[in-house]
Formats: structure tokens, sequence, C-alpha cells
């Protein structure tokens, strides 16, 4: 629709708005002119309060000429207001119609019907966890797990005997190493096979369950177990529950121990942390010891499975890293395993390198006049200037390490 064509409907719609106005109004003053023209006898009595007697001979013979015409006046009045009435009400379907058939009339932008999505099918969770790097020994332990648990339920249908086993498990290894990934491929895989209902992950530590006041924590770790029903409770680093002279942890101990009892057959826990503290959490406490008999041990990642991590993240997020520097990259992960290799925190510390080389980067190319996508994507060796000392490090602590190896085996054939 052009301009012109707009302002001539809009001119239109004013007319028939302002002819509907102007008509209401007369009819109106006519009307209540001709009331106002009543006597004062008449309003009295003689005319509203006789205005549903019946009109007989008699009734008719006693009225004026003044009083016949006043009723008259009153009558066309009444048809000219609901002639208005009638005629606006068609002027305004008029009005509606015409906004309906071009609603950018009044600046309505018509509603476009979103085409309904087509939903991916979800990838089966033994695919997704054949997926992640490294981890042959955990996938190992799930897939036997999950094969024994598969035929206990197959066995159970069939009215036959099954053997009691506890779903609930206990993961031990450092950070990143992949528990909670791994734990939410379990509440999937369990859900597959019929042993869960919804599968879902709810993940908590200390301060998801622990309130600060007497009576609260029961409260607050009841709230996460309905959430997890269903599914798995996941709560990470579980032995913060289990400190000297702590009253509110054992409460949350207790109620997830009450809740594990009586939601055997639809709720599972997995805990997990650090091995060692791990190991005391459960053998401090014989409800736990006796529920928790399934350990799961996370591996620290190699060296060459976080340098899958790292180009894995870059594939991601649409990065490629020039062949001159991935030797570099490689003496990065090494020195950043070797500066605290008890705690290393494996795939998180890969993630953190690739977010300060791609800042570096991005300081770089805002820098250039006009970037290009390649130059956008590419990571070059300037990128990593800020990192070189760590990675000068690294090929020295590298070196030193080869001849320690070397110097230590020489000794032990020098003696054999």
């Amino acid at each position: 629709m052009t301009n012109k064509d707009l302002d001539k409907e809009l001119e239109t719609l004013n007319k028939i708005t302002n002819m509907q106005r102007n008509l209401l109004g007369n009819v109106y003053d006519d009307f209540f002119k001709a009331a106002s023209e009543v006597n004062a006898d008449s309003i009295d009595g003689s005319v509203f309060d006789k205005e549903f007697e019946l009109n007989t001979p008699e009734k008719e013979k006693e009225k004026t000429p003044e009083k016949i015409e006043q009723e008259k006046a009153i009558g066309d009045a009444a048809d000219s207001l609901g002639d208005a009435i009638k005629n606006a009400n068609s002027a305004l379907d008029e009005a509606k119609n015409l906004l309906k058939s071009d609603p950018e009339i009044a600046g309505i932008k018509p509603r476009q019907e979103e085409e309904p999505k087509e939903q991916e099918p979800e990838e089966d969770p033994m695919e997704t966890l054949d997926k992640l790097i490294g981890l042959d020994k955990i996938k190992d332990d799930v897939k036997e797990l999950t094969a024994f648990v598969k035929v206990q339920k197959a066995r159970q249908d069939q009215g036959l005997k099954s053997v009691p086993v506890s779903l609930h498990l206990v993961f031990t290894g450092n950070p990143g190493t992949g528990k909670t990934t791994v734990a939410r491929i379990i509440a999937k895989i369990y859900k597959q096979i019929g042993v869960l209902s919804k599968g879902q992950l709810v993940e908590v530590d200390r301060s998801g369950l622990v309130a600060g006041y007497v009576g609260q924590t029961a409260i607050k770790t009841q709230e996460q177990i309905k959430k997890a029903k269903g599914g798995v409770l996941f709560i990470d680093e579980a032995y913060a529950l289990s400190q000297k002279d702590d009253a509110f942890g054992q409460e949350a101990i207790d109620t997830i121990l009450k809740a594990m009892e009586d939601n055997r057959d639809d709720f599972v826990v997995i805990v997990a942390g650090y091995t060692e503290p791990m190991k005391k959490f459960i053998e401090s406490n014989p409800g736990l010891k006796s529920r928790f008999n399934k350990y799961i041990d996370f591996s620290d990642y190699s060296i060459d499975e976080l340098e899958q991590i790292f180009y894995m993240n870059c594939d991601k997020y649409d990065y490629k890293v020039d062949e001159d520097v991935k030797h570099q990259i490689r003496a990065l992960i090494t020195a950043k395993k070797m500066e605290n290799i008890e705690n290393f925190a494996n795939a998180r510390e890969i993630r953190n390198l690739f977010e300060e080389i791609i800042t570096n980067q991005a300081r770089r190319i805002s820098g250039m006049e006009n970037p290009t996508g390649d130059d956008m994507m590419t990571i070059l060796r300037e990128d990593l200037e800020d990192l070189s000392v760590i990675s000068k490090t690294a090929d020295e602590q590298a070196v030193e390490k080869t001849i320690d190896e070397t110097v230590d085996e020489t000794e032990e054939n020098t003696f054999i």
C-alpha cells in the first residue's frame, strides 16, 4: 500500500468518526431538548408515571394536543437515537474490517505464525559417552554397570529373581576430569533402560543443601531431593558435609539417606570429590558405606588428551591454530600441568588457557583496520607472547624431567 492510499484511508476513517460523533451529539441534544419541553406537571406524573399504562380510548381522549406533540417528539428522538446507534455500529464494523484487511494502517504489524521447528533427535547417551576424549576406563565401568542393571531389570520384568544392585555411585578424582559430564550421561542411560522415570541431573554442593539455622537444612535439602526425583542428585565435594562438630552437614546427610531409602526405585545419588577425602567421607558413616559401594575413579588426562581438548574448543568456536604455533600450545599445556601436578584442574585448566589465548588474539585483531574472517579465526604466535615465560619454563622443565629419568634408569641398570 502506498503512502497516498494510506492517507486516503485514514482520511475516510476520520470522516466516519467525526460524522458519528456529530450525529450522536445532535440526537442527544434533540432527545433531551424534547424531554425538557415537558412541563413540570407532566414530569411529576402525567407522562413518566403513566408511560406504561394501557392506552384505552378513554385515556386517548384525555390527552391534550400539547401532550400528544410532546410524546411524538420524544418518540421521534428515540427513533433517531436508535438509527444513530445502528449507523455508528455499522461504521465501527466497517472501520474494523478496514483495519483487519490492512493492519499497517494502525501501525500494527501482522503477526507471523512461526513454523514449528523440528526437534533434532536426542543422541543416544552411549554414543555421547563414546565421543568423550579419553576416559577409557570410565567408559568400560559405565558400560559394565549399565549391562548388569539392564539385565537385572529385564529379569525382574519377567518375574525372575533379581540380584539387588545399588545404583548410587562414588566418583573420585581431581577437578575437570569429566565427573559431572559422565554423571549427566549416566542419568540419561538409567532413564533409557527404565530404572529412572525422568533422567534429569540436579547438581549441588554443600551451599545448596545446608542452611544457616537449625531445622532449615532438612527443608533446603528436601527441596533439592524433590527436584531430583526421577533422576540423579549429584553432590560435588560431598565430603564438605562431614566436618567435625557440624550438625548442619549431618542433618543434610541424614535427610539424603532417608530419601534414598524411601525412593529407592526412582532416585539416584552420585557423590563426587577428591579421592582421599571421599574415601574418608564414605567410611565415616555406616549409612553411607552401606549404600555407596560402587566407586569410579577419574584419572587425570594425559598431555595428548589435554591437547585434544584444547583443539576441540577451537573447533567448537571457529578458531584455528597456525602450524608454527602448535608446538607452543603443547608446551603451555605441559607447563600448566607440571605447575600443580597433584591438584591439576585438567579440562578446566585447558578451558582457561583457551580463553587467555583468544583474549590476546581479540586484542590483536581489534588493532587491525579491516580484519578478514580468516584473521579473526587464526591464532598466531604473538597471541601467546604474554605466556611465553610459561612456555620457556615448560621446555626447561621437560628437558630436566627427561634428564632425571635417564639418570635414574642408568643408576638402576648399574646396580643390576
